[in-house]
C-alpha cells in the first residue's frame, strides 16, 4: 500500500520542480503589482467598499467550502462592526459567525505578528465557542488527542481518504511548522509560503475539526505579508470553492506524494491567478463606479437614487422598472418613477426602446455591458 507522504524521513523537506511553476509564478506576482498598484488610484472610500466586500466574501466562501452555510447580512454586519465601517442595515450576529470573523481578521489585519501556538488556539476556539463541531463534543482551543481519519462513505462500508499524523506527533509536527513560518529568514517568498504552509497544515490535520478554514486563514495570512498590506482585494477562497472538487483531489494525490509538492504549488498558483484575474475585471467596475461620483459630485441625487444607481454598477440581475424600484426602494410606484425621471433628465438613465409594461431603465453610457439579462 502506498504511503503517506507524513510517514517518509524528514518529510517536510518539501521539494518541487521549479521549472514547471517559475513561469506561473511571475505571472502572480506580476498581477498582485498590478492589483496593488490599481487599487492605490482609488479613493479611500472605493478601497473601504472593496476591502469590506471582499473579507465578507473570504469569510462566507471558507466556511462553505466545508459545507456550512453562514448568514450573509450577519457576516457583513460583524465585519463592519470591527472594522468600525459605517453600513447600512447592520444587525446582531451569531456567536460562531463571530468567531470566524474574528479569526480572518486577525489573520488579515495581524499580519506581521507571529504564528505561535497560543493565537491558532485562539483561531480554534473561536472557530467552536461551543465545544461542539455540530452534535460532537471536540477538543476545542488546543491540539487533537485521538487519531484522525477522513473518510466517506455509510457506515460500514467507510472509505478511507486519508489518515493524519498520529496524536501523539501533533504537537512536535506543529512545532516545527511554527518555527518554519516564523522564520524571517526564510528566503522563500511569501506567496509560495502560503502554498506550502497551506498543505503542510491539512497533511499534519492538528485538530479535530476546522482544519480547512485555519488553513486558508494561514494562507491569506502569508498573502498580506506578500503585499505588505491589511487590505484584501481579492478571495483565495471564492477561487477555492469555484474549483472545489479539483482542490480535494490534488491535496488527496499529493499525500501520496514523497516530498514533491509541484502538482499542488502549480494548482494553488493557479488558483491565485484566476482569483486575481477575476478581482482586476471587477475593479474595473469599481473604478468606473468612483468615477461617475467625481464626475457627479455637484448633481442633486437623493438616497433612494444613489442606492439604485450603485446597484445597477455592482450589476443588476434582469431588467429595471418602476415596479423593482419601488420594491427596492420601499416606496411607492409613482414615487420611483418621479425618481427615474428625474435621473432620466439629468442624463443619467436612459430608457430601454420597449414602452408600456415592458419599459425598463439602464445607466445612459456608463456600464453598459452590466445590464444584459442574467
Amino acid at each position: 500500500m502506498a504511503k503517506y507522504i507524513h510517514q517518509y524521513e524528514h518529510w517536510t523537506d518539501f521539494t518541487w520542480q521549479n521549472a514547471t511553476i517559475s513561469g506561473l509564478f511571475g505571472e502572480v506576482r506580476l498581477l498582485q503589482g498590478k492589483l496593488l498598484g490599481q487599487m492605490q488610484s482609488l479613493g479611500f472610500s472605493s478601497k473601504e467598499e472593496k476591502n469590506f466586500e471582499t473579507l465578507t466574501l473570504d469569510v462566507l466562501k471558507s466556511s462553505e467550502i466545508e459545507g456550512e452555510k453562514l448568514n450573509y447580512e450577519q457576516v457583513r454586519s460583524s465585519i463592519a462592526r470591527r472594522l468600525g465601517i459605517n453600513a447600512a442595515g447592520l444587525v446582531p450576529s451569531a456567536r460562531n459567525i463571530e468567531g470566524v470573523v474574528e479569526m480572518m481578521l486577525d489573520a488579515t489585519q495581524n499580519y506581521r505578528k507571529p504564528l505561535t501556538e497560543e493565537r491558532l488556539f485562539g483561531w480554534h476556539a473561536a472557530l467552536f465557542p461551543t465545544g461542539y463541531s455540530g452534535m460532537y463534543k471536540i477538543v476545542a482551543g488546543n491540539y487533537r488527542n485521538e487519531e484522525m481519519q477522513v473518510v466517506s462513505g455509510v457506515i460500514g462500508k467507510e472509505k478511507v481518504h486519508y489518515e493524519a499524523v498520529a496524536a501523539r506527533d501533533v504537537k512536535a509536527e506543529m512545532d516545527k511548522f511554527l518555527l518554519w513560518l516564523n522564520d524571517a529568514n526564510n528566503p522563500i517568498d511569501n506567496v509560495l509560503k502560503a502554498a506550502i504552509a497551506h498543505f503542510w497544515f491539512v497533511i499534519i490535520h492538528p485538530f479535530d475539526d476546522g482544519n480547512g478554514r485555519i488553513a486558508r486563514a494561514i494562507s491569506d495570512m502569508l498573502l498580506a505579508r506578500s503585499e505588505n498590506s491589511t487590505e484584501r482585494f481579492y478571495s483565495l477562497s471564492n477561487q477555492i470553492h469555484m474549483d472545489k472538487k479539483r482542490y480535494y483531489e490534488v491535496l488527496q494525490d499529493e499525500q501520496y506524494s514523497d516530498k514533491d509538492i509541484t502538482r499542488w504549488l502549480d494548482w494553488f498558483l493557479n488558483c491565485m491567478k484566476h482569483a486575481l484575474q477575476d478581482t482586476e475585471e471587477s475593479l474595473q467596475n469599481v473604478l468606473r463606479k468612483a468615477e461617475f461620483w467625481e464626475q457627479q459630485k455637484n448633481t442633486s441625487i437623493n438616497e433612494r437614487q444613489r442606492m439604485m444607481i450603485n446597484r445597477l454598477f455592482d450589476g443588476f440581475v434582469g431588467n429595471l422598472t418602476s415596479s423593482k424600484w419601488a420594491k427596492i426602494t420601499k416606496t411607492s410606484t409613482d414615487t420611483a418613477l418621479r425618481d427615474i425621471k428625474d435621473l432620466i433628465a439629468k442624463g443619467i438613465l436612459q430608457q430601454s426602446d420597449a414602452g408600456g409594461r415592458s419599459a425598463h431603465y439602464q445607466l445612459k453610457v456608463y456600464m453598459p455591458h452590466l445590464l444584459s439579462n442574467r
